[in-house]
């Protein structure tokens, strides 16, 4: 059956948002349990092992010696950038109660990638995506209000960690988008893991952590490293070959209703209703910003 591109991006697009929800969950579970640079070890170690199984099966290892100057400084830049990024979202999982809460605040990624396409790869904007990243905005501080604080602690602890998280995660998929091209998904994918298992390595070895871990643990972070640093990665970069990043962007920001979902089954813990309010208005943000994109697309 032929499957159009714009079609095979959503495709990939929904399958990388299928795949991420489940990362809350199982990385919540599994950092329940674990020091931060124990569960980056094995979480990352695994994906490595993933992703390089993936890559060297499809033959695609050896299009990194194809690679000109340009794209190599985009993967070192690209690689940096993720390391900072998702540090700082498994911190904020680790800090808030309930990763649906996380998976809200991070609906701001769309925003950052919206703003830095604008300036960095002159895509037009318009009235409706405008509206739109004011929802996105304002729905967003709605989640993180705490009604019962001071103007210091007027966000909730943790939520700083997942807005500079999804900046610094959008300058590198802005930057994967402009080398889109001349760097292979699988390849953007492997890097991003090189990247983060190695950081992992180091911070083990620092912390003087032990390598000793449950069933539970090591089940949870098999499950969710075969989600996340591979099928997630690899899905998301896929999506970009075919649709614009802040479109796929928006397909991935559906995973909201399923970490949700989740996080009621496995843990018990739902949103309060104004933390709810503020996720509708800001995935209502994020929609707007889609239909902005392809009205003028």
């Amino acid at each position: 059956m032929y499957i159009n591109s714009r079609l095979k991006g959503y495709l990939f697009a929904f399958l990388a948002a299928l795949a991420l929800s489940n990362v809350y969950i199982f990385s919540k579970a599994a950092l329940n349990e674990l020091h931060l640079a124990q569960f980056g070890f094995y979480w990352f170690g695994l994906g490595l092992l993933w992703n390089l199984m993936y890559t060297l099966r499809a033959g695609k290892i050896r299009k990194i010696k194809l690679l000109n100057r340009r794209s190599k400084i985009a993967l070192i830049s690209i690689g940096i950038l993720e390391v900072a990024a998702t540090l700082l979202f498994f911190i904020s999982i680790n800090i808030i109660e309930n990763p649906a809460i996380v998976a809200f605040i991070a609906n701001m990624t769309p925003f950052f990638v919206t703003v830095l396409g604008i300036l960095i790869l002159h895509e037009r904007f318009n009235m409706i995506e405008v509206l739109g990243l004011i929802l996105t905005l304002g729905g967003t501080f709605v989640i993180s209000y705490q009604s019962n604080s001071g103007f210091s602690d007027f966000l909730m602890y943790g939520s700083e960690y997942i807005l500079i998280s999804g900046l610094l995660y959008a300058v590198a998929t802005i930057i994967a988008k402009a080398n889109i091209k001349s760097i292979d998904p699988s390849i953007l994918s492997l890097n991003r893991v090189v990247y983060l298992f190695g950081f992992s390595v180091l911070s083990l070895i620092f912390q003087q952590e032990s390598l000793y871990i449950s069933r539970s643990a090591f089940f949870n972070i098999f499950m969710g490293s075969l989600l996340g640093p591979f099928l997630t990665a690899v899905a998301s970069y896929t999506a970009l070959k075919y649709i614009e990043a802040s479109k796929a962007t928006l397909v991935r920001s559906t995973r909201n209703v399923f970490v949700l979902v989740g996080a009621y089954l496995f843990f018990d813990v739902f949103p309060d209703g104004y933390q709810l309010i503020g996720a509708a208005i800001s995935i209502i943000g994020v929609i707007l910003i889609s239909l902005g994109k392809i009205k003028y697309t």
